[in-house]
């Protein structure tokens, strides 16, 4: 059994599933355009993870193994299918948006393999803390690639927030230029993967200077007084 903070580490950085286990990518660079796109995406598929982690944690002793699959898949299209009909009653413009990505989240690698890997192992309380930790791990990854692909594709953050935080929401637009007239590469397809790679390869620096920084504290002769 994981204990409490090894799990929040490996979704928030150590294993998470944008970076490091490069699962569901296809949602990932296809509405990460904007940074509400891609927020309402990540939180859609947080509580889809949370919900199928735990129910997964739950049934775990009484499902065959035989059967285990078809029965995680089948609980994760209920978490999504109540997903996309709150979507649907409450933020239908953004759901307009997010098309057909919201079902998809069906066939997302990360959410399979959190049941399989994970839940189907462990208690309920850490199966949910793992589909938190796994979900937000991945919602910021999306995030901070619609803010880089917003903002240097339109000159703005933030565009369009009152689909996702109501009317209050109208004036909360960002203009980083003034008559900006945008980046094409940054919005198209091609921008999604370079933006991930330039984040993947950040991460991978800042791992790296950790080491070297913990290698020179362990090596460091001690002195006596």
């Amino acid at each position: 059994m994981a204990n409490y903070g090894s799990i929040i580490q490996d979704g928030l950085w150590r294993n998470n599933p944008a970076t490091v286990q490069i699962l569901g990518l296809c949602p990932l660079l296809a509405v990460s355009s904007t940074v509400v796109n891609a927020l309402g995406l990540g939180l859609a598929t947080t509580l889809v993870l949370i919900g199928s982690n735990g129910t997964v944690a739950m049934i775990r002793n009484i499902v065959r193994p035989e059967l285990r699959i078809p029965v995680f898949v089948l609980v994760i299209a209920c978490f999504v299918t109540a997903v996309e009909l709150a979507m649907r009653a409450y933020l239908y413009d953004l759901y307009k948006i997010l098309g057909i990505f919201i079902p998809l989240i069906v066939t997302n690698c990360v959410i399979i393999a959190r049941a399989e890997a994970f839940a189907s192992k462990n208690t309920m309380a850490r199966s949910c803390l793992d589909g938190l930790a796994m979900g937000l791990g991945f919602t910021v990854i999306l995030v901070l690639l619609g803010a880089l692909r917003e903002s240097l594709g339109r000159g703005t953050l933030l565009a369009q927030a009152h689909l996702l935080f109501g009317a209050q929401a109208q004036h909360w637009t960002i203009t980083l230029v003034d008559d900006y007239r945008g980046f094409l590469l940054a919005i198209l397809p091609p921008g999604a993967f370079i933006g991930l790679g330039l984040i993947i390869a950040i991460k991978n620096r800042l791992e790296r200077i950790s080491w070297r920084t913990s290698d020179i504290n362990h090596t460091k002769p001690v002195t006596s007084a």
